[in-house]
């Protein structure tokens, strides 16, 4: 069994729910200390990893009980912890509306595959957050990369992971598929 310090319940909620809850206890815990996160979006799995490392803070792991994620991170101290920064490349709907046509885009769709599966921007290639560092080669460096999700947190996690790979032409596309009014396949 995993000593937790404070457990929160983000059962139901989907993204960006399970991380806002995270941020907001992470910081009512002491560095080194523990926090569980119990959430049943699959797409959390990948989503407290990318927070968690983007962060400074531990993602320990996740044991699946019952359908239910329990999602440990520790606390980092402060010489470990980083801002979390938003991607700085945002293109809002309305204006990738107009781009969706142009060959040399590719539109990468990082929700989950049940997501994706009921509606995407006609063309999106899909590769779920958390299986873009193992896929990542699929994608052409030469073109531009304009990253979805739901909302704009996944997708902003992916597009820093893309730059840090070395993607340089990398937008996130604000606020997502949440919002978006664009002609959609399924």
């Amino acid at each position: 069994m995993i000593q937790v310090d404070m457990t929160i319940d983000a059962k139901g909620l989907s993204c960006p729910m399970p991380i806002v809850k995270a941020k907001k206890a992470i910081h009512k815990l002491q560095p080194g200390q523990v926090l569980e996160v119990q959430a049943t979006d699959k797409g959390s799995k990948a989503d407290m990893k990318a927070w968690a490392e983007s962060t400074g803070h531990h993602y320990l792991g996740t044991i699946e009980e019952e359908g239910i994620l329990k999602h440990y991170i520790r606390r980092a101290c402060e010489s470990e912890a980083k801002n979390e920064a938003k991607f700085p490349h945002v293109i809002r709907n309305e204006e990738l509306a107009d781009k969706i046509n142009d060959p040399s885009i590719i539109i990468l769709d990082v929700r989950e595959p049940a997501e994706f599966a009921f509606g995407h921007i006609p063309g999106a290639v899909s590769i779920p957050l958390g299986e873009l560092e193992e896929r990542i080669k699929e994608l052409p460096q030469d073109k531009t990369i304009y990253v979805v999700c739901r909302t704009g947190t996944r997708s902003s996690l992916a597009a820093q992971k893309l730059a840090e790979k070395g993607f340089s032409n990398v937008w996130n596309i604000v606020p997502g598929m949440s919002e978006w009014n664009g002609s959609l396949e399924q």
